[in-house]
Parts: C-alpha cells; sequence; structure tokens
C-alpha cells in the first residue's frame, strides 16, 4: 500500500502536557506523543508525527501544523474526524490534507506567529489562570509598543535564549512585534522567520520589566546587542502563551 504524507492543523490546550515534544519514557504526556498513539492506532503500525516546532509545558497552540506519513487508505481530510475520536478534549485536529512528500513542517515554514496574554486588575480572573500571566500592575499600551518598535529586523537573540537551546544560530528576523488591547487584557503579537527556546516568554518578561523600570527602545536594543543572557529579564510564564500561525510559501498554499 502506497504511502501518503499527511499535514495537520491542530489546536490544544497545553496545561496539562509537558510541551510539544515527547519526553523520553513519558510520551503520553506530550501532544506529539498523544498524536502519534491516535494516528498510530488509526493505520495499525507506528507512525511518527513532525511538528512546526516545540512548544513548551503549559503552552498552547491555535495553529501548530504537523505533518506524517501514513499507510492506508482513508482519504486525508477523513483524519480529522478519526484523530478526534481518539484524542483528548484538550488536542483537536482543525484540518488534515495530503501534501506533497517535498513537505516539511519545520523546515518550510517562513512565518510563526504568537500571541502572548496579559491579565491585571486587582484580583486574577479564575476562568483565565491558565491562559495568561495575570499582574497587577496595569502598562501603558503606548509605551510597550514603543519599547517593541525597535523589533522587527535581522537581530542576534542570545540575550533572550534559553540554556539548554542548541540552536547553531541565535540570529531570527523579526516581522512584526506589538501589543494590543483586547477587551480587559493585553495581547502581545509577534511575528518572524523562527524563534529560540522560550525566546517569546524572555523577550515579554524582559519588555514588562523596562516598562515598570521606566526604560524605553533604547533599553531593549542595549540588552539585544549584548548577547548576554544575564541581561534578560524575567521570563514570563508559559501560560500565557500561544502559537497561533504557521505560515508556508505559495507551492503548499497550506491553511
Amino acid at each position: 500500500m502506497p504511502k501518503q504524507r499527511i499535514a495537520l492543523l491542530i489546536s490544544y490546550d497545553g496545561t496539562d502536557f509537558c510541551g510539544w515534544q515527547i519526553q523520553k519514557g513519558r510520551p503520553e504526556v506530550s501532544v506529539q506523543g498523544a498524536l502519534e498513539k491516535a494516528l498510530s492506532e488509526i493505520c495499525g503500525e507506528k507512525i511518527g508525527v513532525t511538528g512546526s516546532g516545540r512548544t513548551d509545558s503549559g503552552v498552547h497552540a491555535t495553529g501548530q501544523v504537523a505533518h506524517g506519513d501514513v499507510k492506508s487508505t482513508i482519504p486525508a481530510p477523513k483524519y480529522r474526524e478519526a484523530l478526534n475520536s481518539l484524542l483528548p478534549g484538550s488536542i483537536r485536529i482543525l484540518k488534515a490534507r495530503a501534501v506533497p512528500d517535498s513537505f516539511h513542517a519545520r523546515f518550510d515554514a517562513v512565518r510563526r506567529d504568537y500571541a502572548y496574554y496579559i491579565s491585571s486588575g486587582a484580583v486574577p480572573p479564575a476562568h483565565r489562570r491558565n491562559y495568561c500571566h495575570y499582574v497587577r500592575r496595569r502598562y501603558d499600551l503606548s509605551e510597550l509598543n514603543r519599547i517593541v518598535s525597535i523589533l522587527p529586523g535581522i537581530w542576534d537573540f542570545t540575550t533572550f535564549s534559553a540554556a539548554g537551546d542548541q540552536s547553531k544560530s541565535r540570529v531570527r528576523e523579526i516581522f512584526s512585534a506589538s501589543f494590543h488591547r483586547e477587551g480587559d487584557q493585553l495581547a502581545f503579537r509577534i511575528g518572524g522567520n523562527a524563534f529560540l527556546w522560550r525566546m517569546v516568554r524572555s523577550l515579554t518578561g524582559t519588555v514588562l520589566h523596562i516598562a515598570e523600570q521606566g526604560g524605553g527602545p533604547e533599553e531593549l536594543a542595549r540588552r539585544l546587542e549584548a548577547r548576554d543572557r544575564n541581561e534578560a529579564g524575567p521570563t514570563a510564564p508559559s501560560r500565557g502563551l500561544f502559537l497561533e500561525k504557521v505560515s508556508y510559501g505559495p507551492e503548499y498554499g497550506f491553511f
């Protein structure tokens, strides 16, 4: 039976998972592990999946993309219903489609968009406890946007890399970065060609710290140019971060 490569658009609540990537000896607690288990059950053989990137424990996704090679007569779009019948409710397949064998969810991605949600006020909202970073301070939106206005462009993000990041290069291109008021929350939206491990969380925490200290875009630029992890501020907690969209070139016309 010939194999076909399928691509999946995935949303998940990362609260109860150790992250996207399979953890040795504990595959069932990762999003990737749960997905591979369900896909393997459908196909009757072990199937691996590759995601566009890994998300940490507690990080959520509304637009993760993954691919896998399956040997089955099931039409590709039908994998959405089949997988959702086996996956926990905290993981949903939004779309499934056949893609060329050359498609790679990680290496063919040209843009990734994240959103980080911040809630403030006298009392943290209970229903958002797993989906935002609660702070007592109310930040000035225009000042936050002034600080991040220097981000679009090509930078070495060593300052905002995690100690365990094994990327060969820490140079990344940022296409957009801005804060928005969404109801009674703030959302920091950032898009780039790729991101280092924990980079968005480190950036978010540092920008908030700079705003608290009365610094401006010059201070963020200084920390970037230092290329020193000691210059980063506190890392924002994982629960406020969402991988919202992964984009691919026109040759795939994907999602």
